[in-house]
């Protein structure tokens, strides 16, 4: 381990402020160190692992794929594209699908999407897009400006004009601002991931629907984090009853392997014609491949699985000594410590054996959405007890 580090050191952008662990193997929801060592898996890698690591279904997908055509440019037809394309569209009652690698593109693509659409229907001035505060939508320039938090935009100077933030939560203060700003789409996060795994209203959410409705305005979700079944619904705003112009989505939709998505409605469903928009890997045959394995498993079956286990262990957090409050839906969960700073009570948690992720002032949690019963609550037995000292 100590080679790796001085090789990661000397080599790698020193950009993330890693753990002392190198992970070297696993099976579904444990994983071990170069030691030996196993751990519990509470973050699947920030979301993305849906279904655990080393899954046979899907390791199964990748590799048959993988002796066929690991690439193939989309000058031409694959078949794992077209059938995740046709899943996600059959899943969500939206109409196209455009492929890319990551959130962050997935959010690059619906803001342009939006930005067009309104500058054919309204004229070019119409080209705010409305986020939220606390909300995070991606480390791209235009990405970043879209996040509604100032510590992301301090060093990076001048962003992506073109972007406002609005109060969670406060509608008539949103609705100011978008006409104000002759907006052309607003972007929301049902549950606000990096900001602190924090759920809008359901009130918000579908008042901010009938609002962009109102005024021809895009409604626009971003499921980078919360979709692909980690709320207990495909995606987030399913459990809300709203119905969104543009989603993106990453992370858990290719289950190891770079993968996004923009989701286009039926009103933003041929915004973008030939040449307006691409992607060299988007589509990429084999993280489609993988991404089928998982979608074709998210049935209503398993999804109450999630939710019920989401439910298992937020009634065993609740009002435990030392939680100060629990949030999240399903599967993403955040814990804010009464006493300790969550950054303490992750690495505490570590030493003894889980993997847990911070948000702001809380320790979150987003583990396997097939993670097993005893070690997801053996998991959270062990945050309780961290959060109590």
């Amino acid at each position: 381990m100590s080679d790796l580090k001085a090789i990661d050191k000397q080599y790698v952008a020193n950009t993330y402020a890693r753990f002392p662990v190198e992970i070297v193997s696993g099976q579904g929801s444990l994983v071990c160190d170069e030691t030996g060592k196993e751990y519990i898996d509470m973050g699947s890698g920030i979301g993305v692992t849906a279904f655990g690591i080393a899954d046979e279904t899907w390791r199964q997908a990748v590799t048959e794929q993988l002796g066929k055509v690991q690439h193939m440019s989309n000058l031409y037809y694959t078949e794992p594209c077209a059938k995740l394309a046709q899943l996600l569209c059959q899943k969500t009652g939206m109409k196209k699908v455009f492929f890319c690698n990551s959130g962050a593109e997935a959010n690059e693509c619906i803001i342009k999407a939006a930005r067009k659409y309104a500058a054919e229907k309204k004229g070019p001035e119409h080209f705010t897009i409305v986020t939220l505060e606390n909300s995070f939508h991606g480390r791209t320039l235009t990405t970043l400006a879209a996040t509604g938090q100032a510590h992301y935009h301090e060093l990076f100077q001048p962003l992506t004009p073109g972007f406002v933030h609005a109060p969670v939560d406060d509608i008539e203060a949103l609705k100011a601002i978008a006409l104000e700003h002759k907006a052309a789409g607003v972007l929301i996060e049902c549950i606000q991931g990096e900001g602190g795994v924090n759920a809008l209203s359901g009130d918000f959410i579908r008042a901010v629907e009938a609002f962009c409705k109102a005024e021809d305005i895009l409604f626009m979700v971003d499921e980078v984090q919360t979709g692909n079944g980690r709320t207990g619904r495909l995606y987030a705003y399913q459990n809300f009853g709203v119905e969104p112009d543009l989603v993106s989505t990453a992370k858990g939709l290719g289950g190891g392997l770079p993968l996004g998505a923009a989701l286009f409605g039926e009103k933003a469903e041929f915004v973008l014609g030939s040449g307006d928009h691409g992607s060299t890997f988007g589509g990429n045959p084999v993280c489609c491949s993988g991404a089928v394995s998982i979608l074709e498993r998210l049935d209503e079956a398993f999804l109450a699985e999630v939710r019920r286990k989401g439910k298992l262990a937020r009634a065993s957090l609740e009002g435990a000594p030392g939680v100060e409050a629990v949030t999240g839906l399903g599967l993403m969960i955040g814990v804010k410590p009464a006493n300790r700073p969550a950054g303490e009570v992750v690495t505490a948690c570590m030493e003894r054996g889980v993997l847990c992720l911070t948000a702001k002032d809380k320790v979150r949690l987003l583990p396997a959405l097939n993670i097993p019963e005893d070690l997801l609550l053996m998991a959270v037995e062990i945050v309780k007890e961290e959060c109590a000292k």
